[in-house]
């Protein structure tokens, strides 16, 4: 549906995006282009800037100044055109953040229903058919207290889609996962990848990073650093911040 403007125009334009946190600043001068169809995955040590540069993409947290635009509209700054267009862009979170008292199948149709004007039965028959692309299909009228972390999250990851986004946000969607679980929910996340989602994914998945970006950037103190396809980032990493880091993470 968008890939004939993907030459023309990225889908998401980050333009020197600025963030502070009171006298801290987040994120400084970030340009970040992602063009429809690609998977970009956003590393680097703890507090270097990472889950903030993907809660601002949906505005969840607002920016000093720059702009960021979303296939060629800017971010509103609130209101009803934000929420639209936060309907286009999907999040996953660590934490699952599904309604405890709503069934999975519930938790799946309730975005597509209120938002989109979807009706019961097609928003079921839709939620139905994500679930089984997720592997859950089988725990839909079960609640979340039911499910395993890991199905869990594979159902937010349904719950995204079902909103049918241009693009999905993944903010470090395994960190609270037993690790036993944490394939599962990357194996949705190479489908989804395969399938062309236009994606960005916070991780510590190096492996993820390998099999499923298209392009890594890493950050450090709020800054995009070094920005590379994962092979050449992997094997010959420019600066000597991506050096130390990933000799520390990829000796264990």
């Amino acid at each position: 549906m968008i890939q004939h403007t993907s030459e023309q125009r990225p889908l998401v334009q980050m333009r020197q995006v600025q963030k502070f946190f009171g006298d801290f600043q987040a994120l400084k001068d970030i340009d970040l282009d992602i063009q429809a169809g690609e998977v970009v995955v956003v590393i680097g040590p703890s507090g270097s800037g990472k889950s903030t540069l993907c809660r601002t993409i949906n505005r969840l947290e607002t920016i000093d100044s720059g702009e960021i635009l979303i296939d060629g509209e800017k971010l509103p700054e609130e209101g009803a055109r934000l929420a639209k267009l936060r309907s286009d862009v999907g999040m996953v979170f660590q934490s699952f953040n599904l309604f405890a008292h709503k069934t999975i199948l519930e938790n799946v149709t309730l975005g597509p229903m209120k938002v989109r004007r979807l009706p019961a039965a097609k928003a079921k028959e839709e939620a139905m058919a994500l679930l089984e692309r997720v592997g859950v299909a089988h725990q839909a009228q079960k609640y979340p207290a039911q499910l395993s972390g890991g199905q869990q999250q594979r159902v937010a990851i349904a719950r995204a889609l079902a909103m049918k986004p241009k693009v999905m946000l993944f903010d470090e969607p395994t960190s609270a996962l037993d690790p036993e679980m944490i394939n599962e929910v990357l194996d949705v996340m190479v489908t989804l990848a395969k399938e062309g989602m236009t994606m960005v994914v916070v991780t510590h998945e190096m492996g993820f990073a390998r099999k499923a970006a298209n392009r890594v950037v890493f950050m450090a103190d709020g800054q995009i650093v070094e920005v590379a396809e994962p092979e050449e980032f992997f094997t010959n990493p420019q600066s000597a911040r991506a050096k130390d880091f990933l000799s520390k993470i990829l000796t264990h």
